[in-house]
């Protein structure tokens, strides 16, 4: 098994977290189920959802979290109940219990078995769209403690509201305030939403084709909405 990164090589500072076929994490997200660790111990984790195989990471992402003091899981939410994910596709109810299932159980280890006390559910692309759905359909303190939307492939049509009780970023390109031609309406998350638009509205790019620059001011907004989600001090803006 390997994680590939934006160089497109194989990120040795990776680790399995159990061998495929084994009782834990694995069990819960399939076996591709990567860790990469806080140089010190931690209580504090972010669970990184990709939407289909061939994982991407940006080779930056985990440090940077790992340099805050976390651990940084990574899984592939396609192999997920073994029901793949299409990007711009309709989910089946089946597909969407085998997933939320499958977060409650991560969750769960997490806490119990790994001691981690604050978790940061991160989901890229159509795997966002999952998470902001699993979070607000159980909508109870310790489902997550934030999460973070990385380009959610929301339908253009969306109208469904959802009550998310926890912190929420989303980073997008394409998301405005209202529906104009051709736009995109800002779907209604809850109550605790902070929206970074990262690139030019028309272009809507993906993760993989950020620039340098946008990784950089990525991080530099994160890490202000990282520190304002920590000590509850900033909720519902834009950025």
């Amino acid at each position: 098994m390997s994680i590939s990164t934006d160089q497109g090589g194989r990120a040795d500072e990776y680790e399995a977290v159990v061998p495929p076929g084994t009782s834990g994490l694995a069990a819960s997200l399939g076996p591709e189920v990567f860790l990469r660790r806080a140089a010190r111990p931690s209580r504090r984790a972010v669970l990184h959802l990709h939407a289909r195989s061939g994982s991407f990471v940006p080779a930056d992402l985990a440090r940077w979290y790992n340099e805050r003091g976390f651990h940084f899981y990574s899984a592939d939410l396609a192999t997920t109940g073994q029901h793949p994910v299409a990007p711009h596709g309709r989910r089946s109810a089946r597909q969407l219990r085998a997933q939320f299932d499958a977060l409650d159980a991560a969750c769960e280890y997490l806490r119990e078995v790994g001691g981690i006390d604050g978790i940061i559910v991160s989901g890229q692309e159509s795997a966002a769209v999952v998470v902001a759905l699993w979070c607000a359909s159980r909508n109870q303190p310790r489902t997550a403690d934030a999460l973070i939307l990385d380009n959610p492939l929301f339908a253009r049509q969306w109208r469904r509201p959802l009550d998310i009780a926890c912190p929420v970023l989303v980073i997008s390109a394409d998301l405005g305030q209202s529906a104009g031609p051709g736009s995109r309406r800002r779907p209604n998350l809850g109550r605790h939403v902070t929206w970074l638009q990262l690139g030019e509205p028309d272009g809507a790019a993906s993760v993989a084709g950020r620039s340098a620059a946008d990784w950089r001011r990525l991080f530099d907004e994160m890490g202000r909405w990282l520190g304002a989600y920590m000590y509850w001090q900033v909720r519902d803006r834009l950025i």
